[in-house]
């Protein structure tokens, strides 16, 4: 929703508290932010993994991450996810059974997005997948069993990371983050085109402005109270 008048007024008297190059440090990371992949965890048993996960994220420039909790409610890990968690919206999904599950995914493909599983018999490799066809949800499964029924019954499509030793599989958060490497370098080959639009980034903007400026809630209520 694109912000108001009054909102931009505000968000100009916040960057007053803000210095110059925090204020640009803001604006590079925003261009640079995508909703074009997101990452779904589906009943997260570990809170350190879960949080690892939402903080690979971060860094690697999605804003959103859609956390289902049909079985597992997420728990917030804060020494793992070092202040990560204040710069993405984290979407939660809390019905029971299949429920959470069928929720995100409606949504997320209401939006638009291609439900992608990851699976240790994912039928490609996941550098073979073109994140620049379609949106792109990952779906991450639980540490024990990996992704539910559900998911693999509606999924649009599914990857694997390969690999080559005994083992059969990676911790959730190392393959979150060789996923997002592999298809955030795809996006980022070409033109960037997969960016926040105008009205998203300012939306974003004005919200970390609020987290950043120390007792922004007081200084919001007093500025709009002198142009009422």
């Amino acid at each position: 929703m694109p912000l108001s008048a009054k909102d931009y007024k505000l968000m100009d008297h916040l960057g007053e508290y803000i210095t110059e190059h925090r204020k640009q440090l803001i604006d590079q990371v925003l261009n640079l932010r995508t909703r074009h992949l997101t990452v779904v965890l589906e009943n997260i048993y570990q809170s350190h993994n879960a949080s690892a996960v939402v903080r690979s994220c971060e860094c690697m420039g999605l804003q959103d991450i859609h956390i289902i909790e049909g079985e597992t409610p997420y728990q917030v890990n804060k020494k793992v996810l070092k202040g990560s968690y204040k710069w993405v919206n984290v979407i939660r999904y809390k019905s029971k059974n299949v429920e959470a599950v069928k929720s995100c995914f409606d949504l997320l493909k209401a939006k638009g997005y291609s439900i992608v599983i990851t699976d240790p018999a994912g039928k490609v490799p996941v550098h073979e997948l073109d994140p620049t066809r379609t949106k792109t949800a990952l779906v991450f499964g639980n540490e024990d069993v990996g992704v539910s029924d559900y998911a693999r019954n509606h999924a649009d499509d599914s990857v694997r990371i390969p690999m080559y030793g005994f083992t059969e599989s990676m911790n959730i958060s190392v393959s979150v983050a060789i996923c997002l490497n592999v298809l955030m370098a795809k996006l980022r080959a070409i033109d960037w085109k997969y960016g926040l639009t105008p009205d998203e980034r300012d939306e974003l903007k004005l919200a970390w402005y609020r987290k950043i400026v120390k007792r922004s809630d007081l200084i919001e209520k007093r500025f709009l109270l002198s142009i009422a």
